[in-house]
């Protein structure tokens, strides 16, 4: 199975949450954690690691905290995953080149490559601005459920 870390799924969580306020506001850890629901220490750490490489921007003092560094439809969950886990890559040879043995004789390797292209061009289509609101097929969805259970909404 392929999976972000739960780090990265907080992560977008979190910077989620800031993309569906003003820009120009800072958020604490300890606000940030009590909005998602998440420890403040994790919380913190993941604030911290987004804010060194460059998708929050941090505030010291009494004041301060972390706000996003570009608006939230610049950053997109790429860009997030990359900050908090490394390259994508569905396979180590699609993202890090002469890591495989067996790279010289693979026969799937440029699928691989051509999948991970395609899986890295969907996550940075998507920006934090449509994480922070569900998706109207979603909601449409939702919607639908609750009128079959004979529920008002």
């Amino acid at each position: 199975m392929i999976r972000i870390t739960r780090q990265t799924d907080y992560g977008i969580v979190l910077l989620s949450q800031m993309a569906a306020a003003p820009l120009e506001e800072v958020h604490t850890a300890k606000h940030a954690a009590q909005q998602s629901g998440l420890p403040v220490p994790m919380a913190s750490k993941i604030l911290k690691a987004l804010a060194r490489e460059g998708l929050l921007v941090s505030h010291r003092g009494v004041r301060g905290g972390y706000r996003l560094a570009a608006a939230p439809e610049l950053i997109s969950v790429g860009a997030v995953i990359r900050a908090l886990e490394g390259p994508i890559g569905i396979t180590e040879c699609s993202y890090n080149p002469g890591a495989c043995e067996q790279e010289g004789c693979c026969r799937v390797k440029t699928n691989w490559q051509r999948i991970s292209g395609a899986v890295i061009d969907a996550l940075d289509k998507i920006p934090l601005s449509e994480m922070a609101s569900p998706h109207p097929a979603i909601l449409e969805s939702q919607l639908v459920s609750l009128a079959m259970l004979g529920v008002r909404a």
